[in-house]
């Protein structure tokens, strides 16, 4: 199931290869995750020290939660992966000039994962290619959708 979706991910990126991963999350993350309080907009994934990290994502306390934990929104996230997997992508980002974004947060078997992407950015000219493109599929839905009677 879905909690949230980074959409600007898919306009800047073209995506290459999807990862899914566990998260090391505090108690107060947890509970502010289940109520939708998360952004993954401006969040981003970096290998350092041979673990794949999460920085920017904005996990937003909730008003109820303890006050004797101090809450940091936008504190560093270690990722939880198989040491090949780890070696895998850090050989390719760092060879082929790859980055690891956020695509989104879900639950799996009753846990929060976080799906990630291996991609290559977009050029400026790449990017409103495929927003008129996108135009024109939604433009002949719409002409299909009033031609049949």
């Amino acid at each position: 199931m879905l909690i949230v979706e980074n959409k600007k991910a898919f306009h800047d990126y073209t995506i290459e290869e999807r990862f899914e991963a566990g998260l090391v999350l505090q108690g107060w993350e947890v509970k502010a995750i289940r109520a939708g309080q998360v952004h993954l907009r401006e969040a981003y994934v970096i290998v350092r020290d041979g673990a794949l990290w999460l920085l920017n994502a904005h996990i937003t306390p909730l008003k109820t939660a303890s006050r004797h934990v101090q809450a940091e929104p936008t504190r560093t996230r270690k990722l939880l992966l198989h040491a090949t997997e780890i070696r895998r992508l850090i050989g390719k980002v760092e060879r082929a000039g790859y980055a690891l974004v956020p695509l989104d947060l879900h639950y799996k078997n009753g846990r929060i994962k976080l799906q990630f992407a291996l991609a290559r950015g977009k050029r400026q000219f790449e990017k409103r290619a495929a927003l008129a493109e996108k135009d024109w599929k939604r433009q002949q839905q719409r002409l299909l959708k009033t031609r049949v009677p």
